[in-house]
């Protein structure tokens, strides 16, 4: 068996396994957004009207989304730092990162109407 002194950084198994496992998480988050974000825009649809459930559907949806966005960026980092460090992974992480930030970014603003860095209008 291999001591912490003796692995190569492409023999970080616990890291692969914790990002693959990340990545599930992330898939289980927007899975269950997209379910609940249906049957809350259903119900506000039946209680109130048809265009409050789809505001609330937006709102639900986009917050399971970015939290998703999230964990697969973090899943990502941990996966392009560990295991394959090399100068074309790190810039295809931050192509990616670049690209969630700007889906993350049209999310807040199609489910709040406004851009992340604008003050909350009362």
């Amino acid at each position: 068996m291999l001591g912490v002194e003796e692995l190569t950084v492409g023999d970080w198994k616990i890291a692969r396994d914790i990002s693959e496992w990340i990545e599930i998480v992330a898939i289980v988050v927007i899975s269950l957004s997209v379910v609940i974000s249906i049957v809350l825009s259903v119900r506000a649809a039946v209680k109130t009207s048809a265009s409050e459930g789809q505001r609330i559907f937006k709102q639900e949806i986009a917050r399971g989304l970015l939290i998703g966005l999230d964990l697969l960026i973090a899943a990502d980092i941990i996966r392009t730092v560990t295991l394959e460090p090399t100068l074309e992974n790190v810039a295809a992480l931050g192509l990616l990162v670049v690209v969630r930030t700007f889906l993350s970014w049209s999310l807040q603003l199609e489910a709040e109407g406004r851009w992340p860095w604008q003050a909350v209008s009362e």
